[in-house]
This record gives structure tokens, C-alpha cells and sequence, in this order.
């Protein structure tokens, strides 16, 4: 029998408004380059979103993440060994979990998603993909430790961060992660983390501004999230999306850029906008092997394996939380 648990672990004020992103985009939009992390741009409309982007043919790191699952899950099975639960940060729609599932024979799975409703979507249909796997959706910001059902606490863990969201923070805030996410799964875990690779500038920017303009859609989802969440009165239509390549950090850049000069409120505080600047939405850090392996190392763990993709654009890597050194 399926058990599913629903965990609530996201703050509100009695309005309902998540106390962390109002927080996040009322800091953020003080800033002389105004900024908002990547994470709220994952409400359920903008979940939906991703999922959309994840099919386009200009966005290759889907296929290659699911083109190294599929071609790899003996090797990857292998290492991680059965019997683990699966802890999935920003699980999104899950849909490359069923093929690691469907490899390592888990005893359960803790999917972990700031977006509640598509949360319990996803887990539902992944439940029924798996009718003898417990599944435990926790809704969760997943950027500090959390705490698993009590129903996997003695069972050894194998996180599962796929799609290179690590990208998505500097190194600062990635670090800060690895060890949260270190402090969630506990001494001994695995870690099974999606890193994307410094390619062609070409090839980035189009993954990442595609054709069809739904990225941009998926960029402007977030002023309007905060239009509806926050009160804010931001004009959308002053906005366009626009993708830059910053070549020192490594990095795709997204940004919101006024195409006039604006005024605004959200919660009741008042931003200006001059034509040109922009709020900056986004990063997404490219590795290379030498950086991703030095990154891991900085949050408490150490790479086993990797994996990439037959045209090496994309990696997969097996992590170990090993105890702390306080010498070489």
C-alpha cells in the first residue's frame, strides 16, 4: 500500500502571502540592480511554464540529463546500491524520477517542492507509476535543512537534484545549499546532482531566449506573480526578457528590462525603473569538471562518479556527504 504524507513547511501571514518571497522580492527590488532569486519564479503557473521549456528543441539539457539516466541506470544502480530513499529537491513534475526509480529499487521517496499544488500533482501521478513505493510529498523551501517524515528517517538516502538548478545560485548561495542539503540527508548520503557544461555562447543563449517565446513568458510570470501574490502593480507590458552570456562567471543571465521609465508598488512599497535597467531573475553557472568537482567539495561532499551525455553539453554526478577534515 502507497502511504503519502503532506507536509506543510512554508510560512504565511494570514493573507496567505508566503512571508519568504515577499520578503526575497521587497530586498531585492531595493537593490541599485534590482534582483529576485530564480526559486519564485515557481509558482504553479510557472512550473507549467518550466515543463514547457523543457520540450523545446533549443533547450538541450532535458534530453541530455534524460539521455545519461537511460543509457547509464545499470552503472548509476550500481554504485547507489537499493533499499534507499529518494529525497528529490524541487521536484517539479518528477519526470525524470521514474527512470531512477525504476533502477535503484528504493524503499521510498520524499519529493520536496516550494509549489504545493503541482507537488501533490506530480506525486500523485508518480504514485500511481509506483503503486508500492510510499511516497511523502513535503512542501518545503528546500534552500534550508529540512525535516523528512519520520517514516524515513532510519532509511539511507540518495538525494536527487537533476536539471542543474545548482546553477541558478552563485556560489555563495550553492554552497549554502550542498550543506543543507548535506544537514537534510545526513552523514553517509548520496547525492545524485545534474550540472550543466560550458558550451558554444550560441547554443546557450538560444536554450535560454528560444523562439517560441516561451521563456519569456516564464520570465514575465514572475512580475506577475508578484502583481497577484503581493500586491504589486507592476506594468508587464514595460518589460521585456532578454538572456546575456557573462563570460567571467560562467553564466547565462536573465533579466526583466524596462523598456520605459516606470513607477511601482509591491506590499505598499514604492520602486522606480529607468528605461534600460532590469531585474535580474536568473543565473545559470556552466561547469566545467575541475569547478563542479571544487564546488561539491566546498558543500561537504565528495564526487564518486560522473557522467555525461554523448555530445558532453550536460553532466550527471554521485556525491558522498563524507564527515568534515579540519586538515588535508
Amino acid at each position: 500500500m502507497t502511504g503519502r504524507m503532506d507536509l506543510k513547511l512554508v510560512q504565511r501571514d494570514a493573507s496567505g502571502v508566503d512571508l519568504a518571497f515577499r520578503a526575497d522580492v521587497l530586498a531585492g527590488l531595493a537593490e541599485p540592480q534590482k534582483a529576485v532569486p530564480a526559486r519564485w519564479f515557481y509558482d504553479d503557473t510557472g512550473s507549467r511554464l518550466f515543463e514547457d521549456i523543457t520540450r523545446l528543441p533549443e533547450y538541450y539539457p532535458t534530453r541530455a540529463e534524460t539521455e545519461i539516466l537511460t543509457t547509464r541506470a545499470s552503472e548509476i544502480a550500481e554504485l547507489i546500491g537499493p533499499g534507499r530513499a529518494v529525497v528529490e529537491f524541487g521536484s517539479g513534475s518528477s519526470v525524470k524520477t521514474p527512470l531512477l526509480l525504476s533502477a535503484i529499487r528504493p524503499l521510498a521517496y520524499v519529493p520536496l517542492d516550494i509549489a504545493g499544488d503541482f507537488l501533490r500533482v506530480s506525486s500523485a501521478a508518480l504514485a500511481e507509476k509506483f503503486p508500492g513505493l510510499p511516497v511523502y510529498p513535503v512542501e518545503a523551501d528546500f534552500m534550508r535543512r529540512v525535516e523528512l517524515p519520520a517514516e524515513v528517517t532510519s532509511l539511507p538516502k540518495l538525494g536527487f537534484f537533476p536539471g542543474s538548478t545548482i546553477g541558478n545560485m552563485i556560489a555563495r548561495t550553492a554552497t549554502d545549499l550542498l550543506r543543507s542539503m548535506r544537514a537534510t540527508l545526513g552523514e553517509g548520503a548520496l547525492l545524485l546532482i545534474g550540472m550543466d557544461l560550458v558550451k558554444d555562447e550560441d547554443v546557450l543563449l538560444a536554450a535560454y531566449d528560444d523562439v517560441a517565446g516561451v521563456t519569456a513568458r516564464f520570465n514575465l510570470n514572475l512580475a506577475e506573480r508578484i502583481n497577484r501574490e503581493l500586491g504589486g502593480d507592476i506594468p508587464v507590458d514595460k518589460l521585456r526578457h532578454e538572456a546575456r552570456w557573462n563570460d567571467p562567471f560562467a553564466r547565462i543571465e536573465m533579466h526583466l528590462v524596462a523598456t520605459a521609465d516606470i513607477a511601482f508598488t509591491v506590499s505598499g512599497q514604492a520602486f522606480s525603473m529607468r528605461a534600460g535597467e532590469s531585474i535580474h531573475t536568473e543565473n545559470s553557472h556552466k561547469f566545467t569538471k575541475r569547478s563542479s568537482q571544487l564546488l561539491l567539495a566546498a558543500g561537504g561532499w565528495e564526487p564518486l562518479a560522473r557522467w555525461t551525455d554523448a555530445l558532453g553539453q550536460f553532466s550527471l554526478v554521485l556525491a558522498e556527504s563524507r564527515p568534515p577534515r579540519s586538515a588535508p
